[in-house]
């Protein structure tokens, strides 16, 4: 099946992330954005204390770019609030607008995640922490502005692919209601925590991620990429916060389009939103006996290791060699080189970084009968997702399981592969 994929890619190089940046960005791609603002300004009658809101888009000059920069003005009373209270007000700002429920999740998880995060920094439960910089009424502006315009945008859509680069998180001190903390933040550093994302310190001495701006990015699961992906390029946004620079630009890059098509087509497969970098490391040995090399084998840790290969090869001097295949992922490329050198004595290691396609795929553990006995087997599925259906492409008994089963009844291997397929035939292809 074909499909058009969008793509939004938010380069972060040089500017990090903050919610007011993100949303900023995200305004240049609608063509009404002042009508966003002013429907934004109505959080002033969801959250208690806040007497005066006001928002505007402004262009300013960063670098000598023009660029978006967000101007909210607020009055409010309060210097914190509960947690409770403003999942609240964000609860009855969505359930009082049209939003997807793709959508409301979305604004839900955000705001949980600083919630969670502000939670296991002070030791306390969810429910009774109380906020302060959080609290204030532009933390639901970021969150539930970035909701609106992605939803209008098919941002939730399987059809649309967020990618972001790297981020830097900047360095220093940063004033907060507890005292002079270093930077990242604590909060920041818990979402972090549980994110996929790839950060660096630097390259200047101030905060360039905040809670909001990284709860804001990890809760749309970006695909990570130091570079933009193939893709036409509809449209490049420039946006910045509040804070200027001497030598930092501080310019938040977002670029909008579709896929890349190379044949010219109206349409790209489904599979393009399964591309994913990959590294491949190599070497060659050829003083290493079996017995080392099975050890290596065992000493990779598998989360960073997806593949490992040994080919017997011969060298240019008629030598008997294997030559060491490694995939991985790119961010773990220097920690298997340093292991494959340090385990195998090599003296140099070859990697390149190419795309793959890699299906999606789950397990799901069913109760087989064998024999009047009943054993438990974890079923491997793979499978391509398009809009709301799915393609099954394999179904696999786990082979531990198949061989436990064999062990403790006594019927060998293959006729136990053998009973598992017409399992399979029976409940998973009736689906």
């Amino acid at each position: 099946m074909n499909i058009k994929m969008r793509i939004l890619y938010l380069d972060l190089n040089n500017s990090g992330i903050s919610g007011d940046m993100f949303l900023a960005s995200l305004l240049g791609l609608i063509p009404n954005p002042n009508e966003i603002l002013e429907e934004l300004t109505e959080l002033r009658n969801y959250l208690p204390g806040v007497s005066k809101l006001n928002i505007q888009l402004m262009q300013i000059q960063r670098s000598g770019i023009i660029t978006n920069q967000l101007r909210i003005e607020i009055i409010e009373k309060k210097d914190h609030r509960s947690a409770k209270t403003l999942q609240n007000s964000l609860n009855s700002y969505l359930n009082d607008k049209k939003f997807s429920d793709s959508a409301k999740n979305y604004a839900s998880n955000v705001l949980n995640s600083l919630i969670q995060a502000e939670a296991e920094v002070h030791g306390e439960l969810a429910e009774k922490i109380h906020l302060h910089e959080l609290s204030s009424v532009d933390t639901l502006i970021d969150i539930i502005g970035v909701t609106v315009i992605l939803d209008m945008i098919k941002g939730f859509d399987d059809i649309f692919q967020i990618y972001c680069s790297k981020i830097p998180l900047g360095g220093g001190k940063v004033k907060t209601a507890h005292g002079m903390l270093t930077v990242p933040a604590p909060a920041t550093l818990k979402i972090l925590e549980k994110s996929n994302l790839i950060t660096y310190g630097g390259p200047i001495e101030s905060e360039l991620v905040t809670p909001t701006g990284v709860a804001l990015l990890t809760n749309l699961k970006p695909k990570i990429r130091q570079f933009p992906p193939e893709m036409e390029i509809k449209k490049t946004i420039y946006s910045t916060g509040q804070k200027s620079f001497k030598d930092f630009s501080n310019i938040f890059r977002s670029f909008y389009g579709n896929s890349f098509d190379p044949t010219n087509t109206k349409s790209l497969h489904t599979l393009q939103k399964y591309v994913e970098d990959i590294s491949i490391l190599e070497t060659d040995v050829d003083d290493v006996s079996g017995e080392i090399l099975g050890n290596f084998i065992n000493k990779l840790n598998k989360e960073e290791t997806l593949d490992v290969q040994i080919i017997p090869s011969l060298t240019k001097k008629n030598r008997p060699s294997y030559i060491i295949k490694v995939l991985c992922h790119p961010k773990n490329t220097f920690e298997l080189i340093d292991k494959i050198i340090h385990e195998l004595g090599t003296l140099g290691v070859r990697y390149y970084t190419m795309n793959r396609v890699c299906v999606e795929r789950t397990q799901e553990k069913r109760s087989v009968e064998i024999n009047g006995k009943n054993y438990e087997v974890n079923f491997k599925i793979s499978f391509i997702e398009f809009l709301n259906d799915k393609d099954i492409v394999n179904i696999k008994p786990e082979y531990e399981d198949i061989k436990r089963i064999s062990e403790d009844s006594g019927i060998p291997v293959r006729k136990i592969q053998a009973l598992m397929q017409g399992y399979l035939n029976l409940e998973f292809k009736k689906k």
